[in-house]
């Protein structure tokens, strides 16, 4: 019910906003900033696995990036957003849990262009299960083509975790969720096979893996490492462009994400699939690898 969901603004804990802690609560921003008009603004979603955020210095770098080129800087290093990561774990008191820093431009200025606005720049950290229900990721998501498409990287800064990219993912995975699917699969501006709304895609046949090439979305740090864990088990990985009809020739698919970790497809569409040896196998050695002893990045 609604009324059970315990809303994101009104919560017990602390964030860590511009340098300092403060209780969640207090944790606001000005109703013209421009990130909220404009879009100007990147982010980040981690994992925290028994105190340990996996990949993290790579998701403050990749932070660092986005910001560059949406054209403006973050203020703190990656050095002090990793020390400020783990602040904010100890004063939620969260082991295992979800991360989410992000940066924005402030209200300083108001109109397209806003070269003199302060940059924010805050982090979050809450407990949260797994993206999808462990019945769901037994079986398989469904699946559908959703009605939008990723666009040209000539249209749209692709390599960045920008908030606006998100704006399309959150319209397609509420088209496909009021037909009862669990996400939706997006085609890129060619009509090739992309990702989810916020996952990537890999698609099996023969014993071999199969990933859409990202030359117009997120090269996920979840993706680069499944594909890492494959190639060290000696599966090969395939990356091509993939036209939608050939969906029916693969038998298992899985999609990879921080939220959604490694989880198997059942259904897009008319296809079928089952989850089997390769998507097990993956699935076992990712969660072995994000719940032992953390490595440097």
């Amino acid at each position: 019910m609604a009324e059970d969901i315990l809303s994101f603004d009104d919560r017990d804990g602390a964030i860590w906003l511009d340098g300092k802690m403060i209780p969640w609560r207090d944790a606001k921003l000005h109703v013209l900033t421009h990130g909220l008009h404009y879009a100007s603004s990147v982010f980040e979603g981690e994992r925290s696995y028994g105190g340990n955020i996996f990949r993290s210095r790579a998701h403050s770098e990749r932070l660092h990036n986005s910001a560059r080129i949406l054209d403006f800087k973050i203020p703190y290093s990656v050095d002090e957003l990793e020390t400020a990561k783990y602040e904010v774990l100890r004063a939620n008191n969260i082991i295992d849990g979800y991360v989410r820093p992000i940066a924005w431009r402030g209200a300083e200025l108001m109109g397209v262009s806003a070269q003199g606005s302060k940059i924010h720049v805050a982090i979050a950290a809450w407990e949260w299960p797994s993206y999808f229900s462990p019945e769901m990721r037994a079986k398989g998501i469904r699946m559908k083509t959703g009605p939008w498409r990723r666009p040209d990287p000539l249209c749209a800064p692709v390599d960045s975790k920008a908030a606006g990219l998100y704006m399309i993912c959150t319209m397609s995975k509420h088209a496909v969720e009021a037909e009862g699917y669990q996400d939706a699969l997006f085609l890129d501006w060619r009509g090739f096979v992309s990702e989810g709304t916020g996952a990537n895609i890999f698609l099996i046949k023969d014993g071999e893996i199969h990933t859409p090439t990202p030359d117009c979305f997120l090269n996920g740090i979840t993706r680069q490492t499944v594909i890492s864990l494959a190639e060290k088990r000696g599966i090969k990985v395939i990356e091509r462009h993939i036209e939608p009809h050939e969906l029916a020739d693969f038998t298992e698919c899985f999609v990879t994400g921080t939220a959604a970790e490694v989880t198997p497809v059942g259904e897009i569409d008319q296809h079928r699939f089952i989850p089997a040896q390769i998507t097990e196998t993956l699935l076992a050695d990712y969660e072995s690898l994000v719940r032992s002893p953390p490595k440097d990045d």
